[in-house]
């Protein structure tokens, strides 16, 4: 029953979350009416559109892509995103409905019972499926029930493969042994972990013959086109699948993604979210919502006032515009409030604290950050984002490019007006070579993990720090 049960469990899931919408859909629309059947036997289609709109959600996010082997951390991250979105959804379905007379006089109470009972539900079965899910792991592990499988080449990929199947026991995996022509090295290495050597590589065709093997793990670093297919024939012939991993493994640690170019197999080594077109679009519209919003319900009487004050504060300018590295690295002008006497190392030295180019009244706008809201400007015309990695001066740009590993990644991107790093607290000032890894690391994971609810995250911290305080902004 237990190796079954994984096999099917995602279907299970499914079916679990369709039986718990429902079941919070009718307890919902029953206390909302008050318990008047007539009612909530009008709401029936309702139901069943719902139904249909949580399939096409946890489709259109993935929810259950990989679900038996994901972490459960994971997991409740997925949930939360597709439950969010149902209840906007939901919430815009309500709106159209409220001119009906059933739902005129109750759309306010229907959905928030129906959503507050449905994440009660769907969060707590979660907790539940995910011990159910535990118990039946370790049940196949100790039973020794599941895949049997053969890893072909000690390598670090092997060792790893082995380590996640044997000691973690990672979905219900069990490994006969390795595969490998350095007779010797691969002996000790074998018996030091507690494994099993079954001799050289191409001893594993006729190994296929005689055993029962579900699938082969091959982890060699060279394999030649006649033992490929020779393993292959042989594996198709007792019905083995091969997987393959490849040789790049001590380089890329990280998730990969083979696309196909005609019949060209490429590897990007490097997630980019940001690279589909619809992920893009999305980011970009809200920039541009997000801005003009802030253009015209804040700046619009913000930068008259301001202006005045700064003029009074000290001569020059209220603008200060700088040459800054954006998008592949191509220069911009990024606008701020000038926070600064004119000086002639503007271009070249960052603010320092107690720095005495800052005049009175951009101290106070730089510990609030009020003196980067003109960049809303810079983000509606297209040259920055809400969020991003910060722009830096050309300088620096220069310079750091150098002595930094994949500084010049984060120039994927747009800069942004806030970004992960900042409200990681490696805002303001780099004063050690240190301090800007740590930066560039924040940002190149941000380029990497990119989604729309990460952003609001961010955007949620920046204004929690501005008002909580920071210690770098100065």
């Amino acid at each position: 029953m237990s190796s079954r049960f994984l096999k099917i469990f995602k279907l299970y899931q499914i079916l679990i979350d369709v039986v718990l919408l429902n079941i919070a859909s009718i307890a919902g629309a029953y206390l909302a009416f008050s318990g008047d059947l007539s009612l909530l036997k009008g709401h029936i289609p309702v139901i069943i559109f719902m139904n249909a709109l949580w399939l096409l959600l946890s489709q259109v996010t993935g929810m259950y892509e990989n679900f038996l082997i994901l972490d459960s951390v994971r997991i409740f991250g997925r949930t939360t995103r597709l439950f969010l979105l149902f209840v906007i959804c939901r919430g815009l379905v309500f709106m159209m409905l409220v001119q009906n007379n059933i739902y005129y006089k109750h759309h306010n109470r229907l959905f928030f019972y129906m959503v507050c009972v449905f994440g009660v539900l769907l969060f707590g079965g979660r907790v539940i499926v995910l011990a159910i899910r535990k118990k039946q792991r370790k049940r196949i592990n100790d039973s020794r029930i599941g895949k049997n499988v053969v890893i072909l080449g000690k390598s670090a990929a092997g060792a790893e493969l082995y380590n996640l199947f044997e000691k973690k026991g990672y979905s219900g995996y069990k490994v006969l042994g390795y595969f490998d022509d350095d007779i010797e090295r691969s002996k000790q290495s074998v018996i030091a972990e507690g494994g099993n050597y079954l001799g050289p590589v191409m001893a594993c065709v006729e190994y296929l013959r005689t055993e029962k093997v579900d699938e082969v793990f091959c982890t060699l670093p060279a394999f030649n086109r006649e033992q490929i297919h020779n393993l292959m024939t042989e594996a198709d012939r007792n019905l083995v699948r091969v997987r393959f991993l490849p040789d790049y493994y001590d380089v890329f640690r990280k998730p990969s993604k083979i696309e196909m170019i005609a019949h060209v197999p490429v590897l990007t080594v490097r997630p980019e979210p940001l690279e589909y077109a619809f992920n893009a679009f999305v980011k970009r519209t809200f920039d541009i919502v997000f801005s003009f919003f802030v253009i015209v319900f804040l700046l619009s009487w913000l930068v008259p006032l301001l202006a005045i004050l700064i003029r009074l504060d000290s001569k020059g300018p209220v603008f200060f515009r700088q040459l800054r590295s954006g998008k592949d690295s191509a220069p911009f002008y990024c606008l701020k409030f000038r926070s600064m006497r004119q000086n002639d190392n503007a271009d070249k030295m960052q603010a320092t604290k107690g720095d005495n180019r800052i005049t009175r009244l951009g101290a106070f706008l730089r510990k609030t950050s009020i003196d980067e809201l003109p960049q809303f400007f810079n983000v509606l015309i297209g040259n920055m984002s809400v969020v991003g990695p910060r722009p830096h001066m050309l300088s620096h740009t220069d310079e750091y490019s150098v002595v930094v590993d994949k500084y010049m990644v984060r120039h994927f991107l747009k800069p942004g007006i806030t970004g992960w790093a900042q409200v990681n607290g490696y805002r303001g000032e780099t004063k050690t070579l240190e301090a800007m890894e740590q930066r560039v690391e924040h940002d190149v994971w941000y380029l990497e993990n990119w989604s729309f609810l990460l952003d609001m995250k961010i955007i949620f911290l920046t204004v929690w720090n501005v008002f909580k305080g920071e210690a770098n902004a100065y």
